[in-house]
């Protein structure tokens, strides 16, 4: 048992390196990336007569699709990329760009740790700079280098694809000193980035948001395992019954529904029309002002729906697995065999058959561990829910990067150990499974 939970946490950050690695890559293959959208949102806010607020982007030049670039660490190839989000190979920040005069000489700016500006000015000597280094510029590690015309011009051309050929001999442009700092940001210094679209931190926007879920998730999960297995074993034993055949067509009918659809009908008709339950959220606009009895009362008010939702269709899916499950192994031959030489039925029922039986369900546990982390991006996106799920719907739709690989990369993890922990739990219930060679 121990070798094989120790090959299996070895063999897990392969498998997410892979799954992570393929997603980074569409998504850098895939049209319609972050400058695009910016681009998109800018031209409708300039059709509507309105400055589009885009974290404060004016209009999308050739510098400031540079700069934007760099921001999403678009300019570097696709392999380097991926392993600085990794946090194995260094990144350029603070990257500040000044083009030469005609005397040869730039002025580079940047800000002091107390917010002052400092103005280092460099000449260009060749292809090499010249300056006095001050005292910061080694402290701080800073870097200088200059770019030539043809060398800008071929980053143009490949940021913008549609720019003239005519222009990729640099003649209309100028050489230019730039200074940067290296610096490790990535997943193993414990970073995942900064959302372009909220411009906040992705680990902090993904730790405010998964408490939600894992309240519905857990909720959910404890509510169907407690319906679900006796109301399956209620069954089993009253096969063939009225109410086993009505129980039945309700478990069918909640399958069938999905559980955005299932919500949408609930919210018009309970909430719209009766007012029994609020409409969205989970909690109300006067929630700060309750006290405790009121704000749990209140929370519990607005957890009806949606977790009604979340519960269907996974309750009458367990359900229906649970009582074939036991009705397979009351019809074994070990159960005969158990009632023929003197142990009674519920005995042999509760010792042997719904050990067995429960086998197929644990074998779930994996995917239940995921929908507890991620929730559902539907439900959650019907009900206007802010938790993890709707998040992940917002990375998508943005086309924020960094946040759908921060997303990615929890789920990946909650459904790698999700599958250890239903092949733990599958053992400890089957004795004929063991986990060695």
């Amino acid at each position: 048992m121990r070798e094989y939970v120790i090959k299996r946490l070895l063999l897990a950050p392969v498998t997410i390196i892979g799954v992570t690695m393929l997603v980074f890559c569409l998504t850098r293959l895939v049209p319609g990336g972050p400058m695009e959208r910016i681009m998109q949102e800018q031209a409708i806010g300039a059709l509507s007569g309105e400055k589009a607020d885009v974290s404060s982007v004016g209009s999308v030049s050739e510098d400031e699709r540079e700069r934007l670039a760099e921001l999403f660490n678009l300019d570097e190839p696709m392999w380097k990329a991926y392993l600085q989000w990794l946090g194995l190979v260094r990144r350029r920040v603070d990257t500040t760009k000044a083009e030469f005069n005609d005397d040869g000489f730039a002025w580079l700016t940047t800000s002091a740790p107390d917010g002052s500006p400092r103005v280092l000015t460099v000449q260009r000597i060749g292809s090499t700079p010249d300056f006095t280094r001050p005292a910061w510029f080694n402290e701080e590690d800073w870097h200088i280098c200059i770019e030539t015309p043809i060398e800008r011009a071929e980053r143009r051309q490949a940021l913008n694809p549609s720019t003239p050929a005519a222009q990729k001999d640099g003649s209309s442009l100028r050489a230019r000193a730039v200074m940067f700092r290296y610096t490790w940001d990535g997943l193993l210094q414990g970073s995942l980035g900064r959302s372009y679209k909220y411009n906040e931190p992705v680990l902090s926007m993904m730790l405010a948001r998964l408490p939600v879920s894992l309240y519905f998730g857990i909720l959910g999960a404890l509510g169907m395992y407690l319906i679900s297995i006796p109301l399956g074993i209620w069954k089993a034993l009253h096969h063939h019954s009225i109410g086993d055949a009505m129980s039945s067509m309700l478990l069918y009918v909640g399958y069938a529904v999905p559980g955005f659809a299932l919500g949408a009908i609930l919210l018009i008709y309970l909430g719209a029309r009766l007012e029994f339950f609020p409409l969205y959220g989970l909690t109300g606009p006067d929630f700060e002002t309750l006290g405790m009895m009121a704000k749990l009362a209140d929370i519990a008010h607005h957890t009806v729906l949606p977790l009604s939702c979340y519960v269907t269709g996974s309750l009458a899916l367990t359900t229906m697995m649970m009582k074939s499950s036991l009705l397979d192994q009351l019809s074994a031959d070990y159960m005969r065999t158990a009632v023929a030489k003197g142990t009674s039925y519920h005995r042999a029922l509760r010792k042997h058959a719904l050990r067995n039986a429960v086998i197929p369900i644990a074998s779930g546990l994996g995917n239940i561990i995921c929908a507890v982390v991620g929730g559902s991006i539907l439900i959650e996106r019907v009900f206007d829910i802010r938790g993890f799920g709707m998040l992940c719907y917002q990375a998508l739709m943005d086309k924020d990067y960094a946040l759908i690989m921060g997303t990615l990369l929890l789920s990946s993890i909650a459904i790698v150990l999700g599958n250890l922990a239903s092949d733990l739990l599958v053992a400890q219930l089957d004795p004929r499974i063991k986990f060695r060679s």
